[in-house]
């Protein structure tokens, strides 16, 4: 899937030709040529990467870039200057910019930094990712997928996947998923790992999908193919 990169720029014919030059790389583009317009459209669009000038009508890209992250965005945000003072640079940064240009600027030397920001966005992403099979569980975005299918769990529903599938073809018995899920001190009904159990298996087999959490009898459970 390509990756979606916003471009937030007043000047037109500049908006235009990055579209056009990142549109040719295989990016998804979108664009804006002002502020408010830039925010809503990060919001909504959900992009991969956001390209910023610094001088936006109505809401600057430095306001813009400080409203995203007060949201909690982590996009790699890159902005576009022609303020080239140590000053400017350092408020840029702190208003959560990773990066900026200045213009003039050679397209190659945008595209490398783009590169460079959408590869490390990847690794930061695959850290968080356990896989096993078709099953991909996200611990940072605390997403869950059965190959395409996403998959709806509860708190504790999520605790437990992941806690096999941080260790696959474990056998683990009820003590330890008790410590390590619910806690040392917990007290509580003394099957409720079979019946968190349950309630994953069938949210994970919902499509008749094989099983992958198996019982081992007498001991415990595990995560394992068939």
């Amino acid at each position: 899937m390509s990756e979606n990169i916003i471009i937030v720029e007043d000047e037109v014919k500049l908006a235009q030709f990055l579209e056009m030059e990142l549109s040719s790389e295989g990016y998804d583009v979108s664009v804006a040529h002002d502020g408010m317009t830039g925010l809503i459209l990060a919001r909504e669009s959900t992009p991969d990467l956001a390209i910023l000038d610094w001088m936006l009508p109505g809401l600057s890209g430095v306001e813009l870039c400080r409203r995203l992250r007060a949201t909690g965005s982590k996009i790699p945000i890159i902005l576009l200057t022609a303020k080239d003072e140590v000053t400017s640079r350092v408020e840029g940064l702190d208003a959560g910019a990773d990066d900026y240009v200045i213009k003039p600027f050679s397209i190659e030397e945008l595209l490398a930094r783009i590169r460079a920001h959408l590869r490390r966005r990847t690794e930061e992403d695959n850290r968080h990712l356990l896989q096993f099979q078709d099953l991909s569980l996200n611990r940072q975005t605390r997403q869950v997928f059965r190959g395409e299918r996403a998959i709806e769990l509860t708190v504790k529903e999520f605790d437990l996947l992941e806690y096999l599938m941080s260790n696959p073809r474990q056998v683990f018995t009820r003590d330890q998923i008790l410590e390590k899920v619910w806690g040392y001190d917990f007290i509580g009904d003394s099957n409720v790992i079979e019946v968190y159990i349950r309630y994953v298996r069938i949210k994970l087999e919902e499509n008749n999908e094989k099983r992958l959490i198996h019982t081992v009898r007498g001991v415990g459970y595990v995560l394992r193919e068939e």
